[in-house]
């Protein structure tokens, strides 16, 4: 239904100020199309890639994914009742749309990619393997009835020590947390090499703080635009997680 995962999208006030952590991170800066009026760069680990616009506040952070035949797709949605808070659709124009989760969490959907693909050989960023993005929700079962005929591949459910559940959304590990921790949508990364994330930050004077208190992550780093970038222990999230793996989506 979704189409495929294409980017993180995040509200960036200063794009060279965001597009700078990113890299000295190790993410590596994509060639963008010239599809957007504003400001646009994107940044990639060779897993995630991560579009900084220069938008309003309220038009971002979303899940941008891509479906080629959206116009199709969003007449569909219509009939199974979604409600869109942007629709632009027509032949002549570029077409999206986007939507609300129950948690106002943003959902975009575009008809084409707006930028080169990733090297599919590039190496991990300084923050490890990308493994998550974590939207925060009130009631994580709840939400999970909303996502689930968007997404109905379950990866992952935990009640302790907060309910946590992760779904495969069209291409990328999508976690609803219940966690007071995040104070937004956030992104997860397994790492292996603490010191070098450790270096890059005291040279750089990166805002950081360590056991952040959401789920044993050892480090929270802050990006220049807000957002959280949370890095976990591969051991440690490996007991974490080390719970029956679910097949079927919850029932509404």
């Amino acid at each position: 239904m979704l189409g495929k995962f294409l980017e993180f999208s995040l509200h960036t006030p200063d794009i060279i100020e965001s597009l700078g952590f990113y890299k000295l991170l190790g993410f590596r800066e994509l060639e963008v199309r010239d599809t957007w009026p504003h400001k646009y760069a994107v940044v990639s680990d060779g897993d995630l890639c991560i579009g900084l616009h220069d938008l309003p506040p309220e038009d971002a952070p979303a899940v941008t994914f891509v479906h080629k035949q959206l116009a199709k797709q969003a007449r569909s949605m219509t009939d199974h009742g979604f409600d869109f808070d942007t629709l632009r659709l027509d032949d002549d124009i570029f077409n999206e749309l986007d939507f609300r989760c129950r948690d106002g969490h943003r959902v975009h959907m575009i008809e084409a990619r707006t930028f080169s693909r990733p090297d599919e050989d590039e190496d991990d960023s300084l923050c490890g393997s990308f493994f998550e993005i974590t939207l925060p929700v009130r009631d994580a079962m709840r939400a999970g009835r909303f996502w689930a005929p968007l997404a109905p591949e379950i990866l992952r459910v935990r009640e302790e020590p907060t309910t946590h559940m992760r779904f495969n959304a069209a291409g990328v590990s999508l976690g609803l947390s219940e966690s007071i921790a995040l104070n937004g949508p956030a992104l997860c990364f397994r790492c292996d090499d603490k010191d070098a994330v450790w270096i890059a930050l005291a040279q750089h004077g990166f805002e950081h703080k360590e056991f952040p208190g959401f789920e044993g992550a050892f480090m929270a780093v802050t990006a220049p635009e807000g957002t959280s970038l949370f890095l976990f222990d591969e051991d440690f999230l490996g007991e974490l997680y080390e719970v029956e793996e679910v097949d079927e989506a919850p029932e509404d």
